[in-house]
Formats: structure tokens, C-alpha cells, sequence
């Protein structure tokens, strides 16, 4: 495990979660750690899961914060800063999904999940960028698989994450002159709270997302977690501007195959509205 003693971080979206397996990974590193995200209820309990399981109160904050606010981002960052207003890595974590057919979404649907993915991901690589410039940082973006597959049915979530992808490469050369490092990390399934209805009501699913992994399981918020310790630590000091799979091999095959759950939703009828029969990878 990299060292990170006397570092300070702040983790969007860290109150569950691969977030929460971020939070994890870094206090074990040594780092003080401040978890964000909109409901404090979730976030004290993920403190006191924490401090009873024998992190330091002074090591895990909170701080109420919606990533589409600046003015909430800028007050999460102050406070998961250190005593001289510097902040040592940051971990732009907080997202959202949205699955469905193209011909079916509405376009609100569509905004909300880039305002969300790519707005929000925006205001916390810059804000968190500002408090960097004087000594440096490293700064991790958790993007997904899907910006690199894309994939039926995901365009929305898709197309955000590649955006957040492209942000990253695009921040990085602008703030490499800082000091500022900054990486995007491609999940593939990871088991969490986001996952859990698709672990119980979808196995299907999940088989097919098992079937197209070269390591055949789906992966651990930890494991997650470790590779931002890596991004975040001196050991990667020759790495910024990279997107990089976390995803048990899944990027080396296909994209999930999303049909039966959207064929659930919206019935055999309403399906055969909006996808043209016999054209999916399955015909």
C-alpha cells in the first residue's frame, strides 16, 4: 500500500459505494479523508462505520455538497484542505446512470445525467485544481467502461463518460506545469448499493457482464480504491492524463448486453417501437 501520512482528500459521492471503497483505501494509506455528497444522513453513518471499525474521528469528515453546485464544491474542497488552504488529492466520484432506449429518452433525461457526470465532474477538478497550484496534487476522475464500449442503450451514461474521459486529458496537459497530475479510472461491475438491484433481479445480467471479463468476476469497491491510492501516491508521479481500466479485463471484449432488461421495461410492443427488430448482437 503507497504511503499518502499527511495527506489531505476529499472524495465525492463517498458516503457509498465505490466511493465509500475509495474513502476506505485512503485512510488505510494514511490519508485525512472528507467523504461528499447530498444526503448527510448517509454520510455520518458511513463516518461512524469508519470510526467504528477504528479510523481516527480527526482522519474521516463530511461535508454536504451537490457537484453541480460551485459554491458547494468550492466549501467541500476549503474543508477537506489542510490548514494552509492546500488540497492533496481529490477523487471526482459522484455520478449518475441512466439506461434506456435512444428513440425513448427525453432530452431532460439525457442533461441531467451529463450536468451530473461531466458538469459536476468539471466543478470538482477545477475548484479542487485551484488549491493545488501552489504544491502540487493529484487529481482521480472515476469514469466507467462504457466511455470506452459505449453500447446500446447507454447513451446517455456513455457519452458522458467518455466526455469526463476526453476532460481529463484535456486538464491534465493544461495543468501538468502546476504539478497537477490528473487520471480518470474505468470501473467495470463493481458490487455496491448502485449495483444491488441488478444482482438481485438481473443475474442475467450479470452473467453476461462475468462472460465478457478475461478474469471472470465482478470487482470490489476496494479494488477500486487501490488503484486511486496508486493515482494518488508518488509511486505513479510519472502518470497524468490517462484513462485506466479497472475491470477485470472487461474492456478487452464487448459491451454488456443491455436488451432484456430494456425489453422488460418497456414490453415487447413498446420495444419493437423503438429498437428494429432482429438487429441486436444476439440475431
Amino acid at each position: 500500500m503507497a504511503e499518502l501520512a499527511g495527506k489531505h482528500a476529499l472524495v465525492t459521492g463517498g458516503g457509498t459505494g465505490i466511493g465509500m471503497g475509495i474513502a476506505r483505501q485512503l485512510l488505510k494509506a494514511g490519508a485525512t479523508v472528507t467523504i461528499s455528497g447530498r444526503r448527510e444522513d448517509v454520510l455520518l453513518d458511513a463516518k461512524k462505520h469508519f470510526e467504528d471499525n477504528g479510523t481516527d474521528a480527526n482522519s474521516i469528515r463530511v461535508a454536504v455538497c451537490d457537484v453541480t453546485s460551485p459554491d458547494q464544491v468550492r466549501a467541500s474542497v476549503e474543508k477537506a484542505s489542510n490548514t494552509d488552504g492546500a488540497l492533496d488529492i481529490s477523487v471526482a466520484n459522484a455520478g449518475i446512470g441512466a439506461g434506456g432506449a435512444f428513440l425513448a429518452m427525453d432530452a431532460d433525461t439525457f442533461r441531467s445525467v451529463l450536468e451530473v457526470n461531466v458538469v459536476g465532474a468539471f466543478n470538482t477538478i477545477q475548484i479542487s485544481a485551484e488549491h493545488m497550484r501552489d504544491s502540487g496534487g493529484s487529481i482521480i476522475a472515476i469514469s466507467s467502461i462504457a466511455g470506452a464500449l459505449g453500447g446500446r442503450f447507454r447513451a446517455a451514461y456513455a457519452t458522458s463518460k467518455a466526455g469526463l474521459d476526453m476532460m481529463v486529458k484535456s486538464a491534465a496537459d493544461e495543468l501538468g506545469g502546476f504539478g497537477i497530475r490528473i487520471n480518470s479510472i474505468r470501473p467495470g461491475i463493481v458490487k455496491s448499493e448502485a449495483t444491488a438491484a441488478m444482482f438481485e433481479h438481473m443475474p442475467h445480467l450479470i452473467d453476461d457482464y462475468r462472460k465478457n471479463m478475461a478474469l471472470g468476476r465482478v470487482g470490489e469497491p476496494e479494488e477500486v480504491g487501490d488503484a486511486v491510492v496508486w493515482l494518488a501516491s508518488d509511486t505513479s508521479s510519472w502518470v497524468t492524463g490517462q484513462n485506466i481500466a479497472v475491470d477485470g479485463g472487461h474492456t478487452l471484449r464487448r459491451a454488456p448486453d443491455l436488451e432484456p432488461a430494456i425489453r422488460a421495461r418497456l414490453g415487447d410492443e413498446g420495444y419493437s417501437e423503438v429498437v428494429k427488430p432482429g438487429f441486436g448482437p444476439n440475431n
